[in-house]
């Protein structure tokens, strides 16, 4: 199944004064928040992806978007259509950093302290030339 590239869901900011913007995904059930519009939006793209990406790992089905139209907003409030490029979020997650914890000897440790190893870079290079990758 093709991948949809990119989802455009609404979004209600609230303002309230002296408080930080509340941003809600109604069909979602999630939120966020921002310090001011590009803080908010920034977040809200930011919120989107990961709860998405979330639903296509494990297999759950993603829910329509309400058209804009129909979202009810107050006077404090208005509906915004955030989208979000799935691409770049998938590609993020792949290359994603994990720890491992490797056992070594130790004469071998200090003396790779000593010459100021990278310990990840070597492990990385090692793996790639044992696979055979790039």
């Amino acid at each position: 199944m093709k991948k949809v590239e990119r989802y455009f869901y609404p979004a209600v900011f609230a303002y309230e004064a002296g408080q930080e913007i509340s941003v809600d995904f109604p069909d979602l059930r999630c939120a966020t928040s921002g310090i001011n519009d590009d803080d908010a939006l920034l977040s809200a793209r930011e919120l989107l992806g990961c709860v998405l990406y979330g639903l296509e790992e494990d297999g759950e089905e993603i829910p329509a978007p309400t058209p804009l139209s129909e979202i009810k907003a107050a006077p404090n409030e208005r509906a915004v259509l955030v989208d979000v490029y799935m691409p770049s979020i998938r590609q993020a997650h792949v290359n994603r950093s994990v720890n491992r914890t490797v056992t070594l000897p130790a004469w071998l440790n200090a003396a790779a302290l000593e010459r100021n190893i990278n310990f990840s870079q070597v492990l990385q290079d090692a793996l790639k030339s044992q696979l055979h990758i790039g």
